[in-house]
């Protein structure tokens, strides 16, 4: 009783909680991916917001106040299910991020070119040895703690997120508003995209990628002043928040881009450089590319320490080898941080082997978002079998409608992952990737190495291990 009256004050506003929700999901490094689809683009956020940002803020939010241990998801589905699926839930959320560095680190490569050339970002050998040096720098950095990291990303937040996106949708609005030429029709036909074949949705698993993270910010729900009250209204303004930036955001480049010239590394730099020849303020496309490439930077540091400490809270159980137990004077897991960079390095020469930087960052993108999916399938039916198993657990948030409203809110979750993840196997109409069996066969059989390895390490765990 005594140690319950010592906890600490709940101090997180619904603006704050606004502000992180914004800063862990929204990102103009994301908008060339949508911008794709033209106008119809709209459509796809809705049902994007629809069918996974609400379920994922919501579902993230009880499990986080339920059980706010260190470990997370890792925590949740071990609750749920045991130890062994809850290892494969955080290992497939750590290496799904591996595959996700190459794409973040090449939008930061594409943009850093827009302060030299602008051909550099098609350029596969620039990639490649930028991505790698960024990406160790990074790690190197993020050895000092999480005080740097926090940092960084806090910077990276404010400078190379929001303040971009303002520019970038102010200067569509006002493109639009003098009448000068896009690309793309607003008509209702063109809002309503063709689904005449599965292809057609196809990069909308990017686009749920795109959209993931909410479950990093549901840890501060039990900090929430009133959180049965204020929680639900911060989520709600955070979607409208991120759905409404980012569809004025995708719009503005597909405006000013024709679609097949969008440069999903660097399509956000291709808009901003349009709008500023337009204006006669081109000395400020260097200024643009820095911010921009700042805000890629913080959010690769938030991302960078998050899922490898997840991964960590399962070394410490005794699920990997000791020496990846192994944190430095500041609390890093550096041996985890290094095996990490390690993978990074080998996946980003295929910069060098697929046909283009596009692909690349397609087939990264899709890699990353299946293994992603993967984790939030198990993540919605944790939530739903902990309403039955550990009923007496008490949730300082708590979906509303009882076990009907849980059933509601994460079957739709669990339905929509499930059926983008087979979405995402199929080749975008978009995108080249090359052979189309070949680009299957390399994502099916990434998912199943991704989703099998827990069980190998497992199987060969040692006793050694156990703490």
């Amino acid at each position: 009783m005594e140690e319950k009256s010592k906890k600490l004050p709940r101090t997180i506003s619904i603006f704050m909680l606004l502000m992180i929700n914004v800063a862990a999901v929204g990102s103009v490094k994301n908008w060339p991916l949508t911008a794709e689809y033209g106008f119809s683009s709209l459509f796809y956020l809705l049902l994007a917001g629809v069918i996974f940002l609400i379920p994922v803020s919501l579902i993230a939010a009880e499990l986080a106040t339920g059980w706010p241990k260190a470990g997370g998801i890792f925590v949740w589905v071990k609750e749920a299910f045991g130890h062994r699926v809850g290892f494969l839930a955080v290992w497939v959320l750590w290496i799904e991020n591996v595959f996700w560095y190459p794409t973040v680190l090449s939008f930061i490569a594409g943009t850093m070119a827009y302060l030299f050339d602008p051909k550099l970002a098609e350029n596969p050998f620039y990639m490649v040895g930028v991505v790698i040096a960024i990406f160790w720098a990074m790690t190197f950095i993020n050895f000092t703690g999480m005080r740097t990291s926090g940092w960084i990303s806090t910077i990276g937040a404010f400078c190379g997120t929001y303040l971009p996106a303002l520019i970038i949708v102010g200067l569509g609005i006002l493109w639009l508003v003098e009448g000068r030429e896009i690309h793309i029709t607003f008509t209702l036909s063109s809002f309503f995209p063709r689904m005449t074949h599965p292809k057609d949705l196809a990069i909308f698993t990017g686009i749920l990628l795109t959209l993931g993270g909410m479950e990093m910010a549901a840890v501060h729900a039990n900090d929430v002043k009133h959180p049965k009250r204020d929680y639900p209204k911060a989520i709600l303004l955070s979607v409208i928040t991120i759905l409404g930036l980012s569809a004025l955001g995708v719009l503005a480049i597909a405006m000013v881009v024709p679609q097949q010239e969008i440069s999903l590394a660097a399509g956000t730099l291709q808009a901003f450089t349009t709008f500023m020849e337009a204006y006669n303020l081109k000395s400020l496309i260097p200024v643009m590319a820095f911010l921009v490439m700042i805000g890629a930077m913080g959010t690769m540091s938030t991302w960078l320490v998050g899922p490898t400490k997840g991964l960590l809270a399962a070394a410490m159980s005794g699920d990997l080898p000791p020496a990846l137990r192994k944190v430095n004077r500041r609390g890093m897991p550096v041996n985890l941080l290094l095996l990490q960079a390690g993978i990074v390095t080998l996946f980003s020469f295929l910069f060098i082997l697929l046909p283009s930087v596009n692909s690349v960052y397609w087939i990264s993108t899709v890699l990353a978002a299946n293994l992603y999916l993967v984790m939030y399938i198990l993540m919605f039916a944790a939530a739903i079998k902990l309403r039955y198993k550990r009923p007496e657990v008490e949730r300082a948030y708590r979906i509303p409608g009882g076990n009907f409203g849980m059933w509601l809110v994460a079957g739709v979750g669990l339905l929509g992952a499930i059926l983008t993840f087979l979405f995402g196997f199929l080749p975008p109409e978009q995108i080249q990737t090359g052979n189309e069996l070949a680009y299957s066969l390399f994502l099916i059989l990434g998912v199943l190495l991704g989703c099998l390895a827990p069980s190998m390490i497992l199987w060969f765990k040692k006793p050694a291990w156990s703490v």
